[in-house]
């Protein structure tokens, strides 16, 4: 496995800030910000498949705006219809079905975020067969090995993957079809056009044939292939049903309000349940538009130029957006304003008065100016910075649940956002702790509509974590937490990553990290046991990736690599003064290089400890 280099997150740009609109704030028109009883649940929506979910939208929202993406940089954002991609996906799903003769086939999507691989993940789902999305980011050899684990008949790839294609392709004997998105090739052997695809598909149902739309979808069938990123161990299949997917969009939409006003700001990658569930199946229930960003360095002008509502994001993105600001504040002397303006502001809306919108236009418009939600998922998140975010006037939530969960199974309500908290169980699920310690923490199980039919030919992991309970499948999540009286749920740590001591302790791993990350001379950590010849007990220790800039800013230039070390074992041994004696870092190791991480930046554990085993 290499190192995913492209998701090291960029040096983001922000002008010096001036925050005029705080001095004028005597002219700001105090109005109710009509804010929603925390008891009140928005009505949640019934669909049963995603089919149906794409006819009614596709049809009610016709002319509405579907997707924004530049197809080149030096071009304006190219706009693309609900109609327009209507009839897209029919003429793929009608020529997949009836010129290649993938009905009911297995179908591997890779590529980056662009308007064909939304095209061709709604094909499969409306008609042709199972969709087995795959991460862009595997090497060759690990692309070849999905394909073959899949029993994949087709590849649906983008011209960026026509080089790695290429390498595999003599080596997929029982690949049917090697389809380039975006692509005007006629069938060539096993090559062809998605274009072209499409464009014969549509003849046929111009001809009269409206056979693809007339295919009923069973909402129980198997029709998605995910395989896990593989954090904590290798990668499991994970087979999921239109009614896993339904059952997302159904249940956020009873704690969120989205309508077709509403602009999805897409930045993470497709192939994981997260983006392609939430941030592409949900806008679409509503009518709403979703924005590709061109890529992670262009976040901030693409913001600028699409002005989106809403955007899905991770932890260390969020952060590091956090921090930028922030630290562009500092410079421009307006900290102590902005604090004492978030009191006063805070203070306004407990009354039912918002101002914070126009107090804190200044860094709104930096973030586009319209950014109304911003969802964090996928790992624990510093509380300060969902406070911060909900201090200017921004809504921060956060998910929870796994791809096995497809992947929404808690989720916090806008209307009662608790940050710190990973969310309540959603309405179609229900969240349990498994034999809870005396802080009421246990592993978290999770019974859920949402919940995956099962691994992909493998019955024996299933039964390892799918448990029936009085006559319900329970799944063990591998998540430390706890539930409070209102059932919003806690994470404090992962069961895989856990630390015994030999008196039987556990260390959370993830509680260490997050304290961890309030030292600024640290960019990036990873807490685990450390194996020592000769003893059964494991060393507490921590691998850093120094914040170099932070460090040079503070302490000075051209520091030898003994200094650093120095400099970032003395902040380590503030955090030990917080910690319990047995939770202190024992030992300290400067990491040169990146982080092996999934594509959603989760450090993959498994693969660090397995380096450290070599």
């Amino acid at each position: 496995m290499r190192i995913l280099k492209e998701f090291k997150v960029p040096n983001f740009k922000f002008p010096k800030m001036k925050m005029d609109a705080i001095s004028e704030i005597e002219e700001v028109t105090i109005q109710d910000n009509k804010q929603k009883n925390k008891n009140i649940k928005y009505a949640p929506k019934d669909y049963k498949t995603i089919k149906e979910i794409f006819d009614e939208s596709t049809k009610k929202f016709a002319k509405e705006i579907f997707m924004l993406e530049k197809f080149d940089h030096k071009a304006p954002f190219t706009e693309i219809t609900y109609d327009e991609y209507r009839n897209d996906v029919i003429g793929l799903g009608t020529g997949l079905n009836k010129i290649l003769n993938l009905k009911d086939k297995r179908v591997v999507i890779i590529g980056e975020n662009t308007y064909h691989w939304y095209v061709s993940y709604m094909a499969m789902l409306c008609g042709t067969g199972i969709a087995v999305p795959v991460d862009k980011e595997l090497p060759a050899n690990e692309i070849e090995n999905v394909v073959k684990r899949s029993k994949a008949s087709a590849v649906i790839y983008s011209a960026k993957k026509k080089e790695v294609i290429k390498k595999i392709k003599d080596s997929l004997q029982d690949v049917e079809y090697f389809i380039e998105m975006n692509s005007d090739e006629v069938i060539n052997g096993k090559d062809v056009g998605a274009n072209y695809v499409i464009e014969q598909g549509k003849r046929i149902v111009e001809s009269g044939d409206n056979s693809y739309m007339e295919i009923e979808i069973d909402p129980e069938e198997f029709k998605v292939l995910i395989f896990t990123s593989g954090t904590t161990s290798k990668a499991k299949g994970v087979m999921i049903c239109n009614k896993n997917l339904a059952q997302n969009v159904n249940v956020v939409s009873a704690y969120v309000y989205l309508d077709h006003n509403d602009r999805f700001f897409s930045v993470l990658p497709l192939h994981h349940t997260y983006e392609s569930s939430i941030g592409y199946l949900l806008p679409l229930s509503v009518g709403a538009s979703i924005v590709i960003c061109e890529g992670l360095k262009h976040i901030v002008p693409n913001l600028k130029e699409t002005k989106p509502t809403a955007m899905l994001a991770v932890p260390l993105l969020i952060e590091n957006l956090y921090k930028k600001i922030n630290d562009n504040i500092v410079k421009s002397k307006k900290d102590k304003l902005v604090k004492s303006m978030i009191h006063l502001t805070n203070a306004l809306k407990g009354v039912n008065i918002d101002v914070k919108r126009k107090v804190f236009k200044e860094i709104h418009d930096n973030l586009g100016g319209n950014i109304r939600i911003i969802v964090s998922a996928a790992a624990p998140i510093d509380a300060k910075v969902g406070r911060w975010l909900q201090d200017i006037g921004i809504a921060f939530l956060q998910g929870y649940g796994l791809t096995e969960t497809a992947p929404i199974a808690a989720l916090t309500p806008e209307f009662d956002a608790r940050v710190g908290s990973a969310g309540k169980a959603v309405t179609c699920a229900e969240l349990k702790i498994d034999n809870p310690n005396e802080n009421g923490e246990g592993e978290v199980l999770i019974k859920s509509d949402t919940l995956m039919l099962g691994y992909y030919e493998d019955e024996k992991a299933t039964s390892e974590v799918i448990e029936e309970i009085d006559g319900a499948r329970w799944f063990h999540a591998g998540d430390i937490g706890y539930l409070d009286e209102d059932g919003f749920l806690y994470i404090t740590g992962r069961s895989k990553n856990v630390i015994v001591t030999q008196n039987g302790k556990n260390i959370y791993p993830e509680e260490i990290e997050l304290m961890l990350g309030e030292v600024e001379e640290i960019k990036e950590c990873m807490v685990y046991g450390k194996e020592e010849e000769g003893s059964k007990e494991l060393l507490i220790s921590v691998k850093v990736i120094p914040d170099y800039e932070k460090i040079e800013e503070k302490h000075g230039k051209d520091l030898t690599e003994e200094q650093i070390h120095k400099i970032i074992w003395e902040e380590v041994k503030k955090v030990n003064k917080k910690l319990t004696s047995y939770k202190a870092i024992k030992n300290l190791e400067i990491k040169k290089d990146e982080f092996e991480k999934t594509t959603t930046m989760k450090i993959k554990r498994f693969a660090e400890l397995q380096k450290d085993k070599k």
